[in-house]
């Protein structure tokens, strides 16, 4: 009917700056190749960081009842959306759920960013907060004033080990809410980052291979580091490390 799915590639921005290449410019053209007579709306798609599924339509009362129809699904604790990860590190537990809150922080000050809200269906990508200072960091334990005041979101993610192998493990994670970077932070939290992630991955450290948590102030933002056995079944140098994607993938959707 009015429905259509794509698999975007990592980095490809779902909205943009006029000019930039994003999923937003690209759907006049898509609406042409394919004949439609009616625009194209999107409906849900992953973060500019994340593979997977993105679903459009090109009715917009269809586009509405889907969007509020996630919105409510995991208001009742349903999981509509499945991703898949690949991480460095496998965690001590098969499966789980990751809770936190979390907030926008400026870097290296404890000023968070209030009123974050977040609308319509690309909820995972709210405008990319790029090239500023700020980051998204968890809160532990968050105050019922901070919830209140939205300064904090409480946060979940049910997750399970698929497989494992060499020190690596892919997981499939089922985030219930919908925050940027939630599932890269509750990844960092299990202690094992998401392969290329290049923002959270240094907030986990080793001491004679035991990974701990660093707290997002002590632990500056860099290219992950690999070692080097994992780099050589990559196939890759140290030097080409920063071009590794997010190894994160929305991989399905339930529809109503």
């Amino acid at each position: 009917g009015a429905l259509l799915a794509l698999n975007k590639p990592p980095g490809l921005p779902v909205l943009g700056r006029s000019g930039d290449l994003s999923l937003d410019a690209l759907l006049p053209a898509l609406r042409q190749r394919l004949g439609l007579a009616a625009e194209l709306h999107v409906v849900k798609a992953p973060a500019r960081e994340y593979s997977g599924l993105v679903l459009l339509s090109s009715c917009y009362h269809t586009t509405k009842k889907l969007q509020q129809f996630f919105t409510n699904a995991r208001c009742r604790g349903q999981y509509p959306a499945t991703y898949r990860a690949i991480t460095v590190g496998v965690p001590a537990e098969v499966e789980g759920e990751i809770c936190t809150g979390l907030c926008w922080q400026q870097r290296g000050d404890r000023a968070m960013v209030r009123g974050c809200q977040w609308a319509g269906g690309t909820e995972d990508t709210p405008g990319s907060a790029e090239g500023s200072a700020l980051q998204v960091v968890p809160v532990p334990a968050p105050g019922r004033r901070s919830l209140a005041r939205k300064d904090v979101k409480s946060t979940r993610t049910r997750y399970q080990v698929l497989s494992a192998a060499g020190g690596c493990a892919l997981l499939q994670l089922q985030p219930r809410t919908a925050f940027p970077e939630q599932l890269q932070v509750h990844l960092t939290l299990l202690l094992c980052p998401a392969l290329g992630d290049h923002e959270h991955a240094s907030q986990v450290g080793r001491v004679l291979g035991v990974p701990f948590f660093l707290s997002p102030e002590t632990a500056p933002t860099r290219t992950q580091v690999l070692d080097e056995e994992l780099l050589s079944r990559l196939g890759l140098s140290p030097r080409q490390l920063h071009h590794l994607p997010l190894h994160i993938h929305l991989q399905e959707l339930v529809l109503p």
